[in-house]
């Protein structure tokens, strides 16, 4: 019971604080978060233009198929009926 007694009386010592210079980043630290962002900004500036690319080409693409089936279209209207009617006559 003494040493509880004892070791409650002291007072305790005061908290280290660590050197700030060495806590600190500093330029070198400075330098890589920098760099992190920036790279993290061009790798999202080319994920978006090759997106938008993308989404280009599909729509380019789906004008062509339309223009492609109606022309399909118009040709298979003015395709003459005799010519494909199978009952009529073969000369």
């Amino acid at each position: 019971m003494h040493s509880v007694i004892v070791a409650l009386a002291t007072t305790p010592s005061p908290a280290v604080t660590p050197d700030e210079s060495i806590v600190t980043p500093g330029p070198l630290g400075f330098a890589a978060i920098a760099f992190i962002g920036i790279a993290v900004f061009l790798l999202v500036w080319d994920m978006l233009r090759r997106i938008r690319r993308g989404r280009y080409r599909e729509e380019v693409n789906a004008e062509l198929d339309a223009e492609e089936q109606a022309r399909a279209a118009e040709n298979a209207s003015t395709t003459d009926d005799q010519d494909i009617d199978p009952a009529a006559p073969r000369s």
